[in-house]
């Protein structure tokens, strides 16, 4: 393919590759009738999750712990989304700048029962460590940042897949592969299930509660509601890629290599700027002899767009091959190095945000705002800035009940959603999602009427961490009180 016309972009030391797309043929202006026919119901559940990745997943574990009957929609043959099939093996920070670990809860059971062979990752003694050869150590490694190690381990996608789904099935969830939502059902104002495709053709899914974990907002976008899409042009949370593992390489070698020769690195880079153009260099996996690739990171794709989708895999695929053949022929520790995997699922990041009841600003976060409906807590950009609150009401869409939203679409601005897409908030907010859902639907309420306080404590019960100040209003808030402002809603709802 031709790179004609593309433009290269750096932001915060990470090249970002944009330009010109290739001509497309002209959509035809025509429409065809549908006729309307009956659908059957494939199932009636308490809670529908529809998208099993990093959020969806959690969703679905947390709502089963608490009783509810579940089940899970997901498109491809696996769960974890982008963790595993995006190949998204590096979890960013699970620990604040102190090493105190905020990301727990659900998130906490999946890296604590992952096979030791599985994740790499520095000790919990390490954790917030600002010695300059440790942190230079994991800095190679994608875990030390700003000079401070940071627990950011790497992970065997495969086993991630095999622990999510057994983690699922032990709360008998009901998983459905090879399905994809078409549209929500909307009835009276509330999101009351999906209809969705799969090799049976079309088929309903009714559900007191649906939480939309599909990365993009597909169901809230399908119930016509409002959503938001600016992007922040500085940042990478809007680009679009497909990763790749090679296999046969020694990571430890090259790792020498760049560190130690750095004038043959850099003219390393030079050539390979001039043989691919795109170009960029290999993280750490989970082992020594794979290496992850993570881009090359395209700009001005619509994750959207089915056309922009495919020609984002169309010149991923190219760049891959080329990748493979330049880094044999030239990179010390990648002479036998072989194409292992590409990804099966394409690395979206951004698309379309919900409009909420609240949403996280970096205005509010640079004040340190605590919420009084926190329902997790996420590690901040810099040491500069506090903790970051994550509100409940950004996982409630404004215009619609019955539904909760989660992952990478939550309500917030567009520099927020610069971490708040990352794999471990996904995990946050699935883990709120779930409980929110499996309460709303065990009470008959609407997600919007559930106590926060009541989300938080169960959060807590589950593992989660939330903010000093939230644990010390919980224990001054009797649990009977928040039983009964519960049993008044609903009671004045008319519903019990």
């Amino acid at each position: 393919m031709s790179n004609e016309n593309l433009t290269t972009m750096i932001y915060n030391g990470i090249e970002v590759y944009g330009g010109a797309k290739r001509e497309r043929r002209a959509r035809p202006n025509a429409t065809y009738h549908e006729a309307a026919r009956d659908v059957p119901v494939f199932a009636e559940t308490d809670v529908l999750v529809v998208g099993g990745g990093p959020a969806g997943t959690t969703a679905a574990i947390a709502a089963g712990r608490i009783g509810a009957d579940v089940m899970l929609v997901e498109r491809y043959n696996h769960l974890g989304g982008l963790s595993t099939g995006g190949l998204v093996l590096w979890i960013d920070r699970m620990t604040d700048w102190t090493g105190q670990r905020v990301i727990a809860g659900v998130a906490r059971d999946y890296l604590d029962r992952l096979p030791k062979e599985a994740v790499m990752g520095p000790l919990h003694a390490d954790w917030g460590s600002r010695d300059d050869a440790t942190a230079a150590y994991w800095r190679q490694r994608s875990a030390a940042f700003k000079g401070i190690v940071t627990y950011s381990p790497t992970i065997d996608p495969e086993a991630l897949k095999t622990l999510s789904m057994q983690m699922t099935l032990e709360q008998n969830v009901r998983l459905v592969f090879h399905a994809w939502a078409a549209m929500p059902i909307v009835e009276e104002g509330a999101m009351r299930g999906a209809i969705f495709e799969s090799k049976e053709g079309r088929q309903a899914i009714l559900a007191k509660v649906v939480i939309d974990t599909t990365g993009d907002a597909d169901l809230l976008a399908r119930a016509g509601l409002s959503l938001e899409s600016d992007i922040d042009a500085q940042d990478i949370h809007h680009t679009i890629n497909t990763a790749f593992l090679l296999g046969g390489v020694d990571m430890e070698r090259w790792m020498s290599f760049r560190e130690e020769q750095r004038d043959d690195f850099s003219a390393f880079m030079v050539q390979g700027r001039k043989a691919l153009e795109f170009f960029e260099v290999p993280s750490c996996s989970w082992r020594n002899d794979i290496a992850l690739f993570m881009g090359p990171r395209l700009t001005g794709y619509s994750a959207v767009n089915v056309e922009d989708l495919s020609e984002v895999e169309i010149r991923s695929r190219y760049l891959t091959v080329g990748y493979v053949d330049f880094y044999r022929k030239r990179a010390p520790g990648f002479e036998k190095a072989f194409l292992m995997l590409g990804a099966p699922q394409i690395g979206v990041r951004h698309s379309r945000r919900l409009m909420g009841d609240n949403k996280v600003t970096r205005a509010q976060w640079e004040e340190g705002t605590v919420w009084d409906d926190e329902i997790g807590v996420s590690t901040s950009l810099s040491p500069n800035f506090p903790n970051i609150s994550v509100p409940y009401g950004s996982l409630l869409p404004q215009e619609l009940e019955g539904v909760l939203g989660a992952g990478r679409h939550i309500a917030c601005d567009a520099s927020s959603h610069s971490f708040l897409r990352e794999i471990p908030q996904c995990w946050l907010t699935g883990h709120a999602a779930g409980v929110a859902a499996g309460l709303a639907a065990g009470s008959a309420l609407e997600p919007r009427q559930v106590q926060p306080q009541m989300i938080q404590r169960e959060l807590l019960r589950q593992g989660a961490y939330l903010s000093p100040a939230i644990e010390k209003a919980l224990r001054q808030r009797p649990e009977e009180k928040e039983a009964g402002d519960s049993r008044a809603r609903l009671e004045s709802s008319g519903r019990t």
